[in-house]
This record gives C-alpha cells, sequence and structure tokens, in this order.
C-alpha cells in the first residue's frame, strides 16, 4: 500500500476543500455574520495542514486499484470531518455527530437532516451546506483531477472508484481531460440554471443554494417550508433540472461534439424518461382519484415528486407521505431506482436495473434453450462477463447492508416503515423517507449509533458501496511483496 501517495492526495483534497470554503465565507461576509471568522479559521487550518503534507511529492508514485479505493474513501471522510467543523465551532449544530451527518448529507448529495429550523444556522452556513451538494455531485477526486494529473494511467483507479454506475469509461483518451470535460458540462449547465432560475423571479441567494442542491441531486433547502413557498414556474424549472442532471453526463457530451445519433440512442435515458412518464401519470391520477382537487394540481406535484426522488434529490413542495399506499409503493420503486449512471444522482441506477432484467430474460431463455448462446446487450454493445458479474456482486452487497443498517438502527424503537425508509433514503442518498423521517421531519430523534450507521450507509450509497466497504478487509492494508 502506498500510504505516502495517498496522504499527498488527501492533502490536495485538503487544500481543495479550504478553497472551496472561501465562497460562504464570502456570503456570511456580505450578510455580516459572525460565523465568518470561524469558517475562516477551519479555511486557514485546513489550507496550512494540505500545504504542509503536499510539500513533497512522494517519489513512488504507483497508484494501483486498493490505492483509489482507499484514497476515495479516506477524501471523504476528510471532507466530512473538516467540513462539519464550521456548524460545530460556531455553535449552530450542537453536536459534532450532527454537524458530520449534516456535512456528509451535502456532500454525498443525500439531503437527509437533523435540523427543524434550517434558517437558523444563517446565511454563511446555508451557503455551505448546499455548496456542499455541488462539490460532491460531480465528485470531489475528479476535480482534483483536472489539477493534479498523476500520469501513468493511475488517475483512472481514482476516477472509478468515484464514479458511479457499473462501467467508468474515458470520453478522451487522458483522464484529466474527461475531468475537465465533465466539470465544464456540469459548470456550463448549472450557470444556465441559476440564470433560469432568477428569470422565474427566485432571490439570487436562493437561486445559488437552490441551484447547487439541484445540479449535485442533493435537497437541502433554505427555507424551513422547502420548495412549496416558490412559485408553480419555479417549480416547474426545479423539476426539468433535476431530470436533465439525472441523466448520464456522456449524453451532454456527445451533444457537445454534435454526436447526436449516439445521444439519441441511449438505451438508459430512454428507460430513465419512461420510468418518469409512467410513475407521473399513475401517481398523479391515483392521488387525484383518492384525495380529489384538481387533476392539474396533482399532475404538477406528482411530476415534482417524481423527478425529486428518481433522481434522489429530495426536495419536496408536499408531504406525499399522505399520498394513498399504490402512490407510495411507486415512490418507494423510485427510490430504489435512483437516475442514470455518470449523472449526479444517487440509487442503484437504471443501467443496473436494465441489466439485471436482461440477465433474468437470458436465464429464462437458456433454462428453454440450454445449448443457446446469448449475450447481454446494452447501449448497443455486448457487455463483458465481468460487468455483469459486477453488477450482481453490488446487489449481494447492498442488500446485505441494507438489512444489516435496518437492523442496527431497529433499537432505537422506531417503527418499521420509517426505520426501513430512513436506510433507503441515507443508502440511496434521496433525503427524506417515509414515517418519522418524512419529508416534514427529519433524522434528529434517532441515537449516536443510528447516525454513524446511516453517515456510513451516506458515503457508501455515493460511492459505490466499494470503496467504503474495502476499508474493513485486512488484505488490502498488507504491503506489496
Amino acid at each position: 500500500m502506498n500510504f505516502y501517495m495517498i496522504a499527498y492526495v488527501l492533502a490536495w483534497v485538503l487544500r481543495m476543500e479550504a478553497v472551496t470554503m472561501l465562497a460562504p465565507l464570502a456570503c456570511a461576509l456580505i450578510y455580516r455574520e459572525s460565523t465568518a471568522l470561524i469558517i475562516f479559521l477551519v479555511a486557514a487550518g485546513a489550507f496550512f495542514l494540505g500545504t504542509v503534507l503536499s510539500v513533497r511529492r512522494p517519489k513512488k508514485i504507483a497508484f494501483y486499484a486498493r490505492e483509489g479505493f482507499v484514497t476515495v474513501a479516506g477524501c471523504w471522510i476528510i471532507l466530512s470531518l473538516v467540513g462539519a467543523l464550521p456548524f460545530y465551532l460556531s455553535g449552530r449544530i450542537p453536536h459534532y455527530i450532527d454537524a458530520v451527518f449534516e456535512i456528509v448529507s451535502g456532500f454525498t448529495t443525500t439531503g437527509s437532516s437533523v435540523l427543524s429550523d434550517v434558517e437558523s444556522l444563517g446565511k454563511g452556513l446555508l451557503f455551505w451546506r448546499s455548496f456542499s451538494h455541488w462539490m460532491g455531485g460531480m465528485g470531489v477526486l475528479v476535480l482534483v483531477l483536472t489539477i493534479l494529473p498523476l500520469g501513468g494511467g493511475y488517475n483512472m483507479m481514482i476516477m472509478k472508484a468515484e464514479s458511479p454506475g457499473p462501467d467508468v469509461s474515458k470520453m478522451v483518451p487522458r483522464v484529466a481531460d474527461t475531468a475537465k470535460a465533465l466539470y465544464g458540462i456540469y459548470f456550463v449547465l448549472t450557470v444556465i440554471m441559476i440564470i433560469v432560475y432568477l428569470l422565474s423571479g427566485m432571490p439570487l441567494f436562493d437561486a445559488l443554494c437552490i441551484g447547487f442542491g439541484t445540479a449535485g441531486t442533493g435537497g437541502f433547502a433554505v427555507r424551513n417550508s422547502g420548495m412549496a413557498d416558490y412559485s408553480t414556474m419555479s417549480q416547474l424549472l426545479i423539476t426539468i433540472f433535476m431530470i436533465l442532471f439525472g441523466i448520464n453526463f456522456n449524453v451532454y457530451y456527445l451533444l457537445q461534439k454534435r454526436r447526436l445519433k449516439e445521444a439519441f440512442q441511449c438505451e438508459e435515458a430512454r428507460v430513465y424518461l419512461g420510468i418518469i412518464a409512467c410513475s407521473t401519470i399513475f401517481i398523479a391520477l391515483n392521488i387525484f382519484q383518492s384525495l380529489g382537487g384538481h387533476f392539474l394540481y396533482a399532475l404538477h406535484h406528482s411530476f415534482f415528486t417524481v423527478g425529486s426522488l428518481i433522481t434522489t434529490t429530495g426536495f419536496s413542495t408536499l408531504d406525499f407521505d399522505q399520498w394513498p399506499q399504490a402512490s407510495q409503493m411507486v415512490v418507494l420503486f423510485l427510490m430504489f431506482s435512483g437516475a442514470c449512471a455518470g449523472s449526479t444522482g444517487g440509487g442503484l441506477k437504471v443501467s443496473r436495473l436494465i441489466i439485471m432484467v436482461k440477465e433474468i430474460g437470458k436465464e429464462l431463455h437458456v433454462i428453454i434453450h440450454p445449448e443457446a448462446v446469448r449475450r447481454i446487450r446494452l447501449e448497443g454493445r455486448s457487455l463483458e462477463h465481468s460487468i455483469v458479474r459486477s453488477v450482481n456482486c453490488y446487489l449481494i452487497i447492498y442488500c446485505t447492508i441494507f438489512m444489516l443498517s435496518v437492523f442496527l438502527i431497529s433499537f432505537d424503537g422506531f417503527d418499521f416503515v420509517t426505520n426501513f425508509s430512513a436506510v433507503c433514503a441515507t443508502f440511496n442518498n434521496i433525503g427524506p423517507g417515509l414515517g418519522a423521517v418524512g419529508p416534514v421531519r427529519n433524522f434528529a430523534d434517532y441515537s449516536v449509533l443510528s447516525k454513524l450507521v446511516l453517515i456510513f450507509d451516506m458515503l457508501a450509497g455515493r460511492l459505490e458501496i466499494l470503496p467504503m466497504a474495502i476499508l474493513f478487509s485486512p488484505r488490502i492494508w498488507r504491503k506489496y511483496n
């Protein structure tokens, strides 16, 4: 294990985090808040420590798969431990574990919260809370790779460990250029979205924070009422951009390169949009039939909620915990489904669902025709057996961690629906669940142990499980021969 190289990358991440804290620092200064001093001290300390640890580049830069996984997990843990300090030291979140829970929820773009009064944080900390969504959406280390190319193909190990989805490929030959292309698209879409929000009548501060949450498919609101106070037009625009950020960014790269045929033939994106359309219509009809009211009202809130949940953003305009059981079952499916691979969304990912369905079809075909040779195809190409195997392995580990997490938090005395949806909401990086952790409630009443379990779930869900799970393997810490 190349610990020196891992420490070197961690140090650069600390420096990057310190620089990003200048944005909430500026916000706190503009609003003349006392938290500005706390944010400055944390940023200065992080930058100093990162600089000291990265003064000398290690002579041995060999960086393989296990270093990649350990580095990614370590970076996200360090980011969270340091990022929680402004909340804790300012006294706005009195308990450090609660502060860590809040910022992990931010970086992992989950949106779950322990706060009942978010507005009490002040503008500076609200900005930092929402900005963490934007940082974590595309991946912190993807940003680091744009300025710290390791060379020799080693940085691909980091990108594979951090990027969501069953398979990661380079859009351009060099990984650093791929990272730059991704962040370029991400940045341009974010700027366009914020301008559109402003044109819809949203205040500048709200447009920035909601824009960060939408781009990262996070879910932190800046008002205690969530999204309910914004205009119908603003809510509709938020829905559209949530859905856009749930699409694989390779599609936008292909559109940018004018490879329109390839972009519009993306099978995963078509299935993703189909799920949204079918779910929206079903829920709208179901709540209109059960609860009455105007159909357009039901359609609007159904569309917003479906877009919010399948992209794992977690914004809410109303309490969907009050919907009929049939609609809640669709909501639960959307929580598990998630968005497209290669997007900022969480969940299992639509591509994995497609592969699983096709694998079931393949096995049934082989039972009927034992001599048949049939390969699983996705996006017009045959999938390697290693990818199909990794999907199966992922599902097994996913179910194991999910069940164990529900068991561990069950000692707090909440009902099964609450515990099940709490794990679902954190593990799939959604935000709100059902029952006592529904859209109008929070996670504050869980014990410290349960919060630690849910923190692990948020990190594991965002990092596709393996980088966090591999930390518990004794083999990973052995030295090379």
